[in-house]
């Protein structure tokens, strides 16, 4: 991808009170991947700072989140350090977005991991790893849950979590791991888009 020579420094989030869920054990975690087009589709949503302005991205990595048994979900777990310019650089890639990835250390990586390094190091490991085949020539949710799975041995169907907007275009998907980071069914069933759910999905801009 094609990175500025300069990055800006990422936004510091003010973290309310109310948002700090620190007691909650962790269960499994989700890998979530984001289909980038819909995202720059509707205006990056703040995930977007380079994807959407002459990268021409498909799957992007949103984050890697520790999760316990249902709401509310493990965030904000303690204050977070600016995340340092060089490792910022390393994952935009991968999150093209400077205040997304300084979010997703300030939200999630808090919860599981001692610095920015090491909860980065082990996301782009997941990420990197995993085969992420091209939603455009599929029709169904379950056709791209199939589409995970067989590209992915050892990957469950059932570990995949199909993540849409409320008309059906094609968002995320989340892959659910346990506390090795080893793929796993998602926990009680969910999954996300039913597998009959026809997706829309938005074409990478040329």
């Amino acid at each position: 991808c094609n990175l500025p020579a300069v990055l800006p420094a990422p936004e510091m989030e003010h973290v309310r009170p109310d948002q700090v869920v620190a007691d909650r054990p962790i269960l499994f975690h989700m890998l979530a991947v984001t289909w980038m087009p819909e995202t720059c589709r509707t205006g990056g949503d703040g995930q977007g700072d380079l994807a959407c302005d002459g990268n021409r991205f498909g799957w992007t990595l949103h984050g890697l989140w520790p999760n316990s048994d249902g709401r509310p979900y493990p965030r904000y777990c303690r204050a977070a350090t600016r995340v340092a310019p060089q490792t910022i650089r390393a994952e935009l890639c991968r999150t093209p977005s400077v205040d997304l990835v300084q979010h997703e250390w300030a939200a999630h990586g808090t919860c599981g991991w001692d610095t920015p390094e090491a909860y980065f190091q082990q996301s782009a490991a997941m990420y990197d790893k995993l085969v992420r085949p091209d939603p455009r020539a599929l029709r169904t949710a379950g056709e791209l849950r199939d589409a995970f799975a067989r590209a992915n041995p050892g990957l469950p169907r059932q570990a995949v979590y199909i993540a849409v907007t409320e008309d059906d275009r094609l968002r995320e998907v989340r892959i659910c791991n346990d506390l090795s980071f080893n793929p796993r069914p998602c926990p009680r069933g969910e999954v996300g888009a039913r597998d009959a759910t026809v997706l829309t999905v938005e074409p990478i801009r040329d």
